[in-house]
């Protein structure tokens, strides 16, 4: 399985300390006095504006990333989380309504619009069966985005996305090196 390695820098344009990893991290606070931009050498990774995962989220690969606010980050990088390599089959079943209830769907692939291809009005809920997850708040995989790896998701209200309904899902897929 390959490494993922990601490097943040204090500064825009990849100036000032830098603290480099290959995992998760909870709060980056006790290595940089505040995050502007990153470098990911390998691998994928989902970056935070607040500790622990939450708040704004912004989906990063191999590249550069000069400018905190291009990623759409209300404040600078705060955590961020590793993505694991999946190599089998994807799975996830969405809800409209939290707690798993209302209306559902499973998907195995890509959907541009849930209100178009499966006739839902939004999703508040999921559970993530195999694979790992990006979803939208816009059709067409545009706005604010969450990650979700297996697991059940009662309410995104819990992950710190309160009041957004997620309109479109995206596999991530091992395109990531």
């Amino acid at each position: 399985m390959t490494m993922g390695k990601i490097i943040f820098y204090e500064d825009r344009n990849f100036q000032g300390r830098s603290y480099e990893t290959s995992s998760d991290c909870a709060d980056m606070s006790s290595y940089l006095s505040r995050c502007l931009s990153c470098r990911v050498e390998s691998g994928c990774f989902m970056v935070y504006d607040r500790t622990n995962y939450m708040g704004n989220q912004f989906f990063v690969r191999r590249g550069d990333y000069s400018d905190y606010q291009r990623m759409g980050m209300s404040d600078c990088i705060r955590s961020c989380r590793m993505i694991p390599m999946h190599r089998g089959q994807y799975k996830i079943r969405i809800f409209e309504r939290e707690n798993m209830s209302g209306q559902s769907n499973e998907l195995q692939e890509d959907c541009e619009s849930i209100t178009d291809h499966l006739r839902m009005s939004e999703c508040l809920s999921c559970t993530v069966l195999e694979g790992h997850w990006l979803l939208f708040e816009q059709p067409n995989f545009r706005g604010k985005m969450i990650y979700l790896r297996p697991g059940e998701y009662n309410s995104f209200k819990d992950m710190g996305m309160s009041g957004i309904q997620f309109m479109s899902m995206r596999r991530i897929m091992d395109s990531c090196s």
